[in-house]
């Protein structure tokens, strides 16, 4: 698991537009790279909504958001599009960044051999380091919004 201070793992991740965004096209910037398990569930339309809602105070301190699943891009872009999300959504579908982050949750929802994220976020800093990092003991638990506002001003 990388830890506090460490190079944070780089990686290539489709958005919901196929277009592929990595972690280095972000260096000079802090990036919340938030985690979920999947898309079209409650807690994780509520936790991304959060993030669409507090993006404003996050661009003010040169914070970009960039969420994270096992989802395809397809239905990736349609969760974002339903609820209004304008930071990219980013398919693991290969799960390589969910590794490389441990943050690998196996069996998820009782489904034996599916793979998805555990609900975490990491905060990278301008040099790609690991400035912060929080994950979820339950895929149900949040993190604390406030805490990461705050970490970040």
């Amino acid at each position: 698991m990388v830890e506090i201070g460490e190079n944070a793992p780089d990686f290539d991740l489709h958005d919901g537009s196929r277009n592929v965004v990595t972690g280095r096209q972000h260096k000079g910037q802090r990036v919340v790279l938030a985690f979920f398990p999947g898309a079209f569930t409650g807690v994780c339309k509520k936790e991304l909504c959060t993030f669409q809602d507090t993006l404003v105070s996050l661009n003010e301190v040169n914070a970009t958001i960039l969420a994270i699943s096992v989802d395809s891009p397809f239905s990736n872009s349609a969760f974002a599009e339903s609820n209004g999300i304008t930071f990219p959504i980013l398919s693991d579908y290969s799960r390589s960044t969910i590794q490389a982050y441990d943050v690998a949750l196996d069996d998820f929802a009782g489904m034996e051999g599916y793979t998805a994220a555990q609900r975490a976020v990491f905060i990278v800093d301008e040099n790609g380091d690991l400035a912060w990092k929080w994950i979820a003991d339950v895929p149900s638990e949040e993190p604390d919004y406030a805490e990461i506002v705050a970490f970040l001003t």
